[in-house]
């Protein structure tokens, strides 16, 4: 049954939850230290789809059986595994908060997305608003990347993660998978990711596991068990049980915790052009989120 409304708890968790996916990219920061990103991304997508297999197991729900939607979800799995390889290469060559704010344009993609590939759906008034805003916090935000300790290559890759997160969520949308349960979606996901980005770390040759201290460890943790299982399975539970378009609505606050961990945890630096592009990010998220009046439609 869908809720119209949140109580307090549903608040709550929200808002840990995007303090969760705000500090991530952080945390990741010093798994590098320790682990090359392939092989880091593989390994937390090969320990969360464990624990979600034992989790489906708990709740009586099949792990194998067929679905009619095999293929569909072999591409998500595609496109999250590329998401990934993205980010986690993008976080050894820029900061930890460009790489969050870049990444959080998700949601536009997502807009013009469904509004181009899923039948019956417009662009609002406010998500127009929202889009032309949020590009306008990418120009301040890649001026930032020329000026400052940026990289404007692992930039540009935060930005491409960001199409692959989008396109996930619009191939979702959009094929059978949008009528499996979320940790059978999510599984697809996890063990695609799993197989794949290990072997392009051997591939690449890749140095792999090569300082596995405490914090090393700790990150890996938090990734796995937090981030990809706990993380990904408490949203999936919210989208089930309030409207997808409130819940969405509290993801702008994630680039603001993100920006905010990477500056009191990392010490990076944050310049005009670095917080002029985050509330502009921020304020296009919200507003993309925000119901209004449809002024698109096909």
């Amino acid at each position: 049954m869908i809720k119209t409304s949140f109580d307090g708890p549903a608040i709550a968790l929200l808002i840990g939850l995007c303090m969760l996916f705000g500090l991530n990219q952080t945390v990741v920061k010093f798994g590098l230290e320790g682990v090359s990103p392939l092989m880091q991304a593989g390994l937390r997508s090969a320990g969360a789809s464990l624990l979600l297999m034992m989790w489906m197991v708990c709740r009586g729900e099949k792990i194998f059986r067929d679905d009619g939607a095999f293929w569909w979800g072999v591409l998500l799995g595609v496109l999250f595994a590329i998401e990934f390889l993205l980010i986690y290469i993008a976080l050894t060559l820029t900061t930890a908060s460009h790489t969050t704010i870049f990444l959080y344009t998700s949601p536009f993609i997502v807009a013009l997305g469904i509004y181009l590939f899923v039948p019956d759906e417009s662009l609002q008034r406010s998500q127009v608003v929202g889009l032309l805003i949020a590009f306008v916090g990418v120009f301040f935000a890649f001026r930032d990347s020329i000026a400052g300790e940026a990289s404007l290559l692992g930039d540009s890759m935060a930005l491409a993660a960001a199409f692959f997160w989008g396109a996930t969520t619009v191939v979702l949308k959009a094929s059978p998978q949008r009528h499996q349960s979320p940790s059978r979606v999510l599984l697809y996901q996890l063990v695609v990711s799993a197989l794949a980005l290990p072997l392009l770390s051997w591939l690449l040759d890749e140095p792999g596991i090569t300082n596995l201290t405490s914090m090393v460890i700790g990150s890996l943790l938090f990734q796995t068990v937090l981030m990809a299982f706990a993380g990904y399975l408490a949203w999936f539970w919210l989208l089930s049980h309030y409207p997808a378009s409130k819940v969405a609505s509290f993801t702008f606050l994630t680039p603001l915790f993100g920006v905010l961990f990477a500056w009191l945890i990392l010490d990076e630096q944050i310049s005009l052009d670095m917080l002029g592009a985050l509330l502009l990010v921020a304020l296009g998220i919200y507003l993309v989120n925000k119901p209004g009046k449809r002024v698109v439609a096909e």
